[in-house]
């Protein structure tokens, strides 16, 4: 498991798999398999993600338990929805608050966690603003989600139905949420390939370099060679 901002994490569950079945779901058109993986194999796996032969990738597998800002969440969302990479299996199960009463935390960024709007861009964020706005910032929202969570209590003490009463939770994009997603290793790195790269949201990044490290431990061969960088 790997901590990410003040109350994530991203966590491997499961995998199938190893750089081996790549090689060998490559080579059983021609009947053959290998038991260990040699250097020729490894060239092997390079070929086929330098020349897009990806089919191989589809066969392996990965699992992660992700607790994030629903921020994260939704940006992630779109790996399910509206990929590119042509991945029919990808699975994505979230917590819901119609059932589940646990703990309701939020994403509360650091003072000096508050970013300025850029200059020459109409999404993204440029440098960090800091103090005195950092902390005002932090101090609102802090606000704001004492305020809302009250109006929640209230509502759940009036017998209100959950899933009506959770209309009161405030901040509705630094709620942490928690979620399982599934991917094949072409769908892993596709995801990888976007969101380490330095134009994505930062929050998402973190949480995409949590993952890489993860999947790098167990495909260490074919995930660098299906990365750009």
């Amino acid at each position: 498991m790997i901590q990410v901002l003040d109350k994530g994490y991203v966590r491997l569950v499961d995998a199938m798999g190893s750089d081996l079945s790549v090689v060998n779901s490559a080579r059983v058109s021609y009947n053959k398999a290998t038991e260990t993986l040699r250097p020729e194999d490894e060239k092997l796996i390079k070929f086929l993600a330098t020349h897009d032969h990806t089919s191989p990738f589809r066969h392996a597998t990965l699992q992660f338990e992700v607790y994030a800002p629903l921020m994260v969440a939704r940006q992630w969302w779109k790996y399910i929805i509206g990929s590119s990479h042509q991945d029919p299996f990808t699975a994505w199960n979230e917590s819901s608050r119609r059932y589940v009463t646990e703990e309701i935390e939020f994403y509360i960024p650091e003072e000096d966690a508050w970013r300025s709007k850029p200059e020459n861009s109409k999404q993204g964020s440029g440098p960090s603003l800091g103090t005195p706005i950092g902390a005002e910032a932090t101090k609102r929202l802090l606000q704001q989600i004492e305020d809302g969570m009250k109006n929640y209590d209230w509502a759940i003490e009036q017998g209100i139905a959950t899933e009506q009463a959770r209309l009161f939770i405030p901040s509705a994009y630094g709620l942490m949420v928690r979620w399982y997603w599934t991917a094949s290793l072409q769908g892993v790195s596709h995801f990888l390939n976007q969101r380490t790269d330095a134009h994505a949201q930062h929050e998402i990044q973190l949480f995409a370099n949590a993952v890489k490290t993860l999947a790098l431990e167990r495909f260490p061969v074919s995930l660098s060679a299906l990365l750009t960088e």
